[in-house]
């Protein structure tokens, strides 16, 4: 006949302990990683947003703006250059969307020059900050970036994304903020401004 042993309350003490400590230890790590995530995904929205205005500029063969706003209704409005902000969207449109970004995207043969569509800031897409990136926090120096037909616009454009609860970025902290960047030839890269980052290095912002 069979004896069958289980665990003893000292044994099950000590495996609580052991796995106490494992969690203690990875929770920090875990933590800084979902932090991390939060920033590449602000990023990387931030991104795709840049390079839908772009393309839809060539497409269309007219201006398309790419802009930050504060919120996405009735009342909302471009955020201030140079502000860091963790309470942002965007919008890509034809027309300044400021105070009109509850308004539905029209359709692709939509004309803008029909008089019955001339408050209509043409919006073409917007995207909450909040879809998986609310702990985020974005600082530019142009809250609006315009494309004209050839991909272009005016300037340098840097849009710095960090974390929100307040970690500072690597090497001083434990999160990796990310830049993007556009050139006025419409070059849009994500970058690392990380200044430790080796000279040469494909993620390194220099």
């Amino acid at each position: 006949m069979k004896t069958w042993r289980g665990f003893s309350l000292v044994e099950l003490i000590i495996g609580v302990a052991i796995l106490g400590v494992l969690l203690a230890i990875a929770m920090p790590a875990f933590s800084n990683w979902l932090r991390n995530a939060k920033v590449r995904t602000a990023a990387e929205s931030v991104q795709n947003g840049l390079q839908l205005a772009r393309a839809e500029a060539v497409r269309r063969n007219t201006t398309v703006g790419f802009r930050l706003v504060d919120s996405a209704d009735e009342s909302c409005a471009l955020i201030a250059n140079d502000l860091s902000t963790s309470v942002w969207n965007w919008v890509v449109s034809i027309r300044s969307p400021a105070g009109k970004c509850q308004i539905a995207p029209v359709a692709e043969d939509a004309d803008p020059s029909d008089d019955a569509l001339a408050d209509n800031p043409f919006i073409i897409q917007s995207r909450s900050g909040a879809e998986g990136s609310s702990a985020a926090t974005l600082m530019t120096n142009r809250s609006e970036v315009l494309f004209n037909s050839l991909g272009r616009t005016t300037g340098n454009v840097v849009i710095d994304v960090a974390s929100a609860t307040g970690e500072l970025c690597l090497p001083s902290g434990p999160i990796r903020c990310l830049r993007i960047m556009v050139t006025r030839f419409g070059q849009i890269r994500m970058c690392d401004p990380d200044p430790a980052l080796a000279v040469g290095d494909a993620q390194a912002c220099t």
